[in-house]
């Protein structure tokens, strides 16, 4: 039995990759699959790690979102893959190494050291960054002060928004940028025009 293919959907909040992960999971019989969240477990982690109220360090930040991937890579993507399924992750170790690493500031090397450990070689087969204007994301996005990440200011979500830029830069062929800006049609059709290229 053949490996199933691991798709990673990353963006600034109000990208739209959600919605595309979702369809592309349903379009290719894939499970659809989350994070921070996606596991009982994760579901504790993850209510601690979005409410502004709870206060922790930047590194506590970094070291309970990557708890909640380890679990989720270990517990549901990797068995998952192994029987020949498909996965398709709205957010996966990308969006630690630009939120964590880059908004924050968490140092970069120890952060990618820590992915490591935490996911082992349960890496994304492609990488597909959603990639919008902070203005057009400004305009889509709810904010709440009760969020940890969309309370934060607009110079954070830049630094984000330059994380995963560097990543998709660095990561050649198994990163895509796909231009989020354009219609749902328009960027539904990019996105499977690079899909199209897998072997699914």
């Amino acid at each position: 039995m053949s490996r199933g293919l691991f798709l990673a959907f990353e963006g600034v909040d109000a990208s739209g990759k959600s919605t595309q992960a979702r369809r592309v999971a349903l379009e290719h019989d894939a499970l659809f699959t989350f994070e921070p969240g996606d596991t009982p477990l994760g579901a504790q982690l993850r209510t601690w790690l979005l409410d502004a109220d709870v206060p922790m360090s930047f590194a506590t930040e970094a070291l309970l979102m990557l708890s909640d991937r380890s679990h989720h890579a270990q517990s549901v993507i990797a068995p998952t893959l192994a029987s020949g399924r498909h996965v398709v992750t709205d957010r996966y170790l990308a969006s630690t190494i630009a939120y964590q690493g880059y908004g924050r500031g968490v140092d970069l090397a120890q952060l990618r050291s820590a992915t490591d450990l935490a996911v082992g070689d349960v890496r994304p087969d492609l990488t597909i960054l959603i990639d919008i204007p902070l203005e057009v994301a400004n305009e889509r996005r709810a904010r709440s002060e009760k969020d940890r990440f969309e309370s934060a200011d607009l110079d954070f979500h830049a630094r984000v928004r330059e994380g995963f830029l560097s990543q998709a830069r660095d990561g050649g062929d198994t990163w895509c940028v796909i231009d989020g800006s354009g219609s749902l049609d328009e960027v539904s059709a990019a996105i499977d025009d690079r899909l199209s290229k897998l072997a699914w």
